[in-house]
């Protein structure tokens, strides 16, 4: 019986649940939806065949390393909107989302002038070794040109869409950005092979796409945050004016989390390259691939962040510490149930799939992209697990905790194990992917260890 009840503590009432599904599932379903028009994108690419691929994916790796660092930004920030909307402070939230849009567009100019000026020496590093890296680099290349226009509006659109769901309003990012995929994807298909009169740009098609695409999704986003009144939204007119101890804790707290993304994010870079040495453009393609699928599975990621910002952000901002507590723990447990319940129908609808979306890869590209989400579906119990303690610990301004894991394990086993098993081993590049991703199993040590000193259970709005 008493075991029983400790379950049940650990577990938490399906009420909590519901209330998380609500702000989890309009995040999730956006998700899904970019994921299923970026399964159509990488389709339509797919019929150009592997080089093309290949191309348009090494590339699209790139771009999302800026993502992954505009994200780092927006989360540093999103951790004060939470709270602040806890405190009913509209004014801190403003301050917050100010840092989030300045500092997101200047990590744009930056990036913006790497990737034009070295798009070669950038993709060259993706592709070393490669039988097809040559046209791959070549492909790649003017796709690149043309997509690092993307990174001005994107940074715009990602600032102000993370800033809606920290205030629990994620179906306006569902919406607009959803909104958005769609016309991307009308996009493919008129510009990447010529329909409706247009002219046939293949790689070049789909960049152009993305770019129109995001354009569309950030005015969006400023026409609608301005028009609504959001609480958080400043105009040009407000948005230089930031509390500076606020802008000062929120770069302690960035350069944590960026020290952990950007250790996660070049490892698997540095990855990537290594079994991108094995074979040719079918191994790139393949992969890259079998990654595109995985995205549709990783929706479940961005439902906990969003879950955990706002009921355990929300209630330490309002000085609920037991309640912010509870909320950690039924989330933990309740995002591996969910893991586990996603992987096995996730099987087979990858064995669907890949045979349906991508019949113009070769036959060794379909299989290594079988493999690869195979392996991930293994994983993504532990992950979601993973994933909410580190969620849970940023709601709380804890940000050492992940940049102690990240740092600690991508850089003395994972980063030393890839350069290792790629040149000292033929191992192929899925089975390399998940004897890799077992050190996976020391972060959830480290992370569990260092959580339950509870240096997250804070109130942040409290600014001496």
């Amino acid at each position: 019986m008493l075991r029983l009840q400790s379950i049940k503590s650990r577990i938490g009432p399906w009420s909590f649940y519901k209330q998380a599904l609500a702000i989890a599932l309009p995040v999730m379903l956006q998700q899904l939806i970019m994921s299923m028009v970026s399964l159509v994108d990488n389709f339509m690419v797919a019929g150009l065949g592997d080089v093309s691929m290949a191309a348009v994916n090494v590339t699209n790796h790139l771009v999302f390393v800026f993502f992954v660092i505009v994200n780092t930004i927006c989360m540093a920030g999103g951790i004060y909107i939470a709270q602040f909307n806890g405190a009913n402070d509209a004014d801190g939230m403003k301050s917050a989302f100010s840092f989030k849009a300045i500092f997101a567009f200047t990590v744009a100019i930056i990036y913006f002038v790497i990737c034009r000026v070295f798009p070669q020496e950038l993709l060259g590093f993706m592709t070393t070794s490669n039988a097809a890296r040559d046209e791959i680099v070549a492909a790649g290349s003017s796709y690149l040109r043309i997509v690092s226009w993307a990174f001005f509006p994107m940074a715009l659109s990602l600032s102000i869409a993370t800033s809606f769901r920290e205030i629990a309003k994620p179906k306006i990012p569902l919406i607009i950005s959803g909104a958005a995929t769609v016309i991307n994807t009308f996009a493919n298909w008129v510009l990447i092979y010529g329909n409706l009169g247009a002219p046939r740009l293949e790689v070049a098609g789909a960049a152009y796409s993305t770019l129109i695409a995001r354009v569309i999704e950030a005015a969006a986003f400023i026409i609608y945050a301005k028009s609504s009144g959001a609480p958080f939204f400043a105009g040009i007119k407000r948005i230089f004016v930031i509390r500076k101890k606020l802008v000062a804790e929120i770069f302690a707290k960035s350069g944590m989390i960026f020290a952990s993304e950007m250790s996660w994010i070049v490892s698997e870079t540095l990855m990537i390259a290594m079994y991108n040495r094995r074979g040719g453009a079918e191994v790139v393609a393949g992969m890259a691939a079998g990654w595109t699928i995985a995205n549709i599975f990783f929706l479940l990621f961005g439902g906990l962040w969003t879950a955990s910002a706002v009921l355990v952000g929300g209630a330490l901002g309002a000085g609920k510490l037991d309640e912010g507590r509870k909320s950690a723990l039924w989330l933990k447990w309740g995002g591996a149930v969910a893991g586990i319940i996603l992987a096995i129908p996730g099987a087979l609808i990858t064995m669907g799939l890949v045979p349906l979306v991508f019949s113009n890869l070769s036959a060794d590209a379909r299989m290594n992209c079988l493999g690869l989400v195979f392996v991930i579906l293994g994983y993504l119990p532990l992950w979601c697990f993973l994933n909410v303690q580190f969620a849970v610990s940023r709601a709380g301004g804890d940000t050492a905790l992940g940049m102690y894991t990240d740092v600690s394990v991508n850089v003395f086993l994972f980063a030393p194990g890839s350069i290792l098993l790629s040149l000292f081993t033929n191992i192929a590049p899925v089975p390399m992917f998940a004897l890799l991703k077992l050190t996976d199993i020391v972060k959830l040590f480290i992370a569990r260890y260092l959580l339950r000193k509870e240096k997250w259970v804070k109130n942040l709005t409290v600014i001496d």
